[in-house]
């Protein structure tokens, strides 16, 4: 179910089979504090997507291991970020030529949380664009409300946290240096702040959560959960239809007579 590594004369087949849906996977590349390795987005982005691709048959495009992570910084070393505008771009180049292969359920999985906007923006353009194509922006660590609480119980403005350190400790043990575990722990100091400020003005470390609570038995559980959810929202999106059968592109025509 690896799109990369169908031929093309597979996929027409392979998308017959799903309505025509691809899952998209958006991570980054950026610090995760001095524990974890800087993979830490794209690998939860590939790995939980890989597993549903699997799982229902949807094929996965290659994952996207850059993102739009300019508020980590220039702090500390390790982050490779992307301006907005070209995350949109990029993005929308590869929901044009998914659709000319095919593709009309396209959903985006993203495992950075400042992706959002700029894959938003993205959305927008390929819907206006193509008027079959549906486009779904489904978070990882926002699938379900258990999926949401795990990632937000040690801080809201969560990073490197509990839940992520989990998450590796279970799936990619080899990003974990578990010897620096115990000192990472940074409280979140946004929680009465107006402005977005960038992480160099809100985390001493590159950390805000308590990894030290973290623990493999709970990376894995968590991470069955994002399985299990997002298997069963892209199942959903698989059958959905639109509410309503109107183009995009087709205007009203008043009538006069009424």
């Amino acid at each position: 179910m690896h799109w990369s590594e169908l031929p093309w004369s597979e996929i027409p087949d392979v998308l017959a089979q799903c309505d025509g849906a691809a899952i998209l996977p958006v991570g980054a590349t950026e610090q995760h504090g001095p524990h974890l390795g800087t993979g830490v987005d794209w690998v939860i982005a590939e790995r939980l997507c890989a597993a549903v691709a699997e799982r229902t048959g949807v094929p996965m495009l290659p994952t996207l291991p850059y993102g739009c992570s300019l508020g980590h910084s220039q702090r500390w070393p390790g982050t490779i970020a992307l301006q907005p505008k070209t995350l949109i771009d990029l993005v929308k180049e590869i929901g044009d030529w998914a659709y000319a292969s095919g593709v009309r359920r396209l959903f985006i999985v993203n495992s950075h949380v400042t992706n959002q906007a700029p894959l938003r923006c993205a959305l927008e353009m390929l819907r206006a664009e193509h008027d079959d194509l549906m486009v779904a922006l489904l978070g990882t660590a926002t699938l379900s409300p258990r999926v949401r609480e795990r990632h937000f119980a040690d801080a809201g403005d969560w990073h490197a946290n509990e839940a992520e350190t989990a998450l590796m400790q279970a799936v990619a043990p080899q990003l974990v240096r578990a010897e620096k575990i115990a000192r990472a722990d940074d409280p979140d100091r946004t929680g009465a702040s107006v402005f977005a400020h960038p992480v160099n003005r809100t985390s001493s470390n590159g950390v805000t959560g308590y990894p030290s609570r973290a623990s493999k038995a709970a990376g894995q559980e968590l991470y069955d959960w994002m399985v299990e959810d997002l298997a069963a929202l892209i199942t959903r999106g698989v059958a959905e239809q639109p509410p309503l059968p109107h183009s995009y592109f087709e205007q009203v025509i008043p009538d006069h007579g009424t």
